[in-house]
């Protein structure tokens, strides 16, 4: 019995045997296909269905200019790139096409009512038809590698359904088979599994992108929930297509239970960081101390704009432009400045001093014209009208704060607002000639007869 396994186990030289007979009869078969197809083209009728095709194309393109700017135009007027962008500019990209293939099954229609050959309009037709749909699915892809080897492949898959040679080509490449594991496994499968493992993950991005842009798009939603739920959508949808697309391969799927355990494990000891900061993001946006458009300060002294609010941590952008990573845990375990979480309108303090013997009331009438020429003064008759308030009686000056209450635009920018206020300030002292002073000391010598100066000769 051992005797008969092994002789009905072919070995490694059988198999590379029947693959290359395999490849021979592929190529044969190819072969003749070629040789009827030139003798079908080079034909008066050929010539027909050739000018037929040119035409047509002609034609499409003259056609298809006016609705490929309309809907050019409606893909700008977006906002953002949007569902609907990506849908007027895949559909842009194939109204010539279209066109082009209408006008072709229009021209095969005639050829058959008069009895002219139209095979080869029928094959142009159908060929162009695929083209069509492979292109309005890679179109929302990345240009790359990936994207254009898909195209190529979908492409070539109809073609061969189309001219009649996918069942000769299915069935070589499924004899071609090797004994692997006791299992049989056939080039046709290897090649089934990657293309299914492929597509799977495309669709995946591609819904979890849908599903993030509408989410975020959603009025119902604040912006850093809507971005949270979206990013947790679009990793929920890669990890499905991750299982189908191991599903397709051949992988068995109990051995996710093991790779379960071990992200346990990892969780507990390497990821700790990961795990902190994804839930430190969840009690941020469910408690909604910290949401996208905040204007923050930090405890090491970071100020900047919440732009946002990422699973394991959160952008902010300086008002230099600078864009900063925090993670998400700092701000539950440190001590975060929100300062537009209820109000944004706040009050400054804007200190400066002048000279002793100034008329007080002269300096409180200066600072607040000028107060009222700067931008930012939030204007009122009430408890936040600007004052002038006497704070200290210094060395060398009478000090003073101007105490304004801003506007919210104001508040994201605190540089800019304190110094356009010292600036204002500055140049009513100087218009009232009200004299700013510096630290200036006095020296009094008294009993000076006991001061004594000894004058050293530097040659002894």
């Amino acid at each position: 019995m051992a005797l008969n396994q092994i002789q009905s186990n072919p070995t490694p030289t059988e198999q590379a045997e029947e693959v290359l007979d395999t490849a021979v009869d592929i190529w044969e078969s190819f072969s003749t296909w070629l040789e009827s197809l030139a003798d079908t083209v080079f034909s008066v009728g050929s010539l027909w269905q050739a000018i037929a095709v040119v035409v047509a194309a002609a034609l499409g393109f003259i056609l298809s200019r006016f609705p490929v700017g309309q809907l050019k135009k409606l893909a700008i007027a977006r906002d953002e790139p949007d569902i609907l962008f990506r849908l007027y500019k895949s559909v842009a990209r194939v109204i010539w096409p279209a066109i082009t293939a209408i006008l072709l099954w229009v021209t095969t229609t005639a050829f058959s009512v008069y009895d002219l050959p139209s095979n080869g309009l029928r094959v142009v037709s159908s060929l162009l038809n695929a083209w069509i749909i492979v292109r309005l699915i890679t179109s929302n892809m990345r240009e790359g590698f990936w994207s254009t080897s898909l195209a190529l492949l979908a492409w070539t898959i109809a073609a061969l359904y189309i001219l009649r040679l996918l069942d000769p080509v299915t069935t070589s490449l499924d004899s071609a088979a090797f004994e692997v594991g006791g299992s049989r496994l056939s080039l046709l499968q290897v090649i089934t599994s990657v293309i299914v493992a492929i597509i799977a993950l495309w669709a995946g991005r591609v819904a979890g992108d849908a599903a993030q842009t509408q989410l975020r798009s959603s009025q119902s939603l604040t912006p850093s929930m809507a971005g949270l739920l979206g990013q947790v959508a679009k990793i929920s949808l890669m990890v499905i297509a991750l299982v189908v697309a191991l599903y397709s391969v051949g992988v068995n799927l109990t051995a996710l239970t093991v790779f379960s355990g071990a992200l346990g494990v990892g969780i507990g000891f390497g990821m700790q960081k990961v795990f902190a900061n994804f839930i430190s993001g969840m009690i941020i946006l469910f408690e909604k101390s910290l949401k996208v458009g905040d204007f923050i300060e930090l405890q090491s002294g970071v100020t900047g704009l919440v732009q946002e609010i990422n699973i394991r941590s959160t952008l902010i952008t300086t008002n230099d432009n600078i864009d900063i990573l925090v993670p998400n845990e700092e701000f539950i375990n440190s001590q975060v400045i929100n300062w537009t979480l209820k109000e944004a309108t706040r009050r400054l303090h804007i200190p400066f001093g002048v000279a002793y013997g100034t008329d007080k009331e002269l300096v409180r009438t200066a600072v607040l014209e000028a107060a009222e020429e700067v931008e930012w003064t939030f204007m009122s008759s009430g408890a936040r009208k600007p004052q002038v308030w006497l704070v200290e009686f210094g060395d060398s000056s009478l000090n003073f704060e101007l105490v304004v209450w801003v506007t919210e635009i104001a508040v994201v920018r605190p540089a800019r607002v304190i110094a356009d206020y010292n600036w204002a300030i500055h140049t009513a002292l100087e218009d009232k000639s009200i004299e700013i002073p510096f630290p200036q000391r006095d020296v009094n010598f008294r009993n000076s007869s006991t001061v004594r100066v000894q004058m050293v000769d530097p040659d002894e």
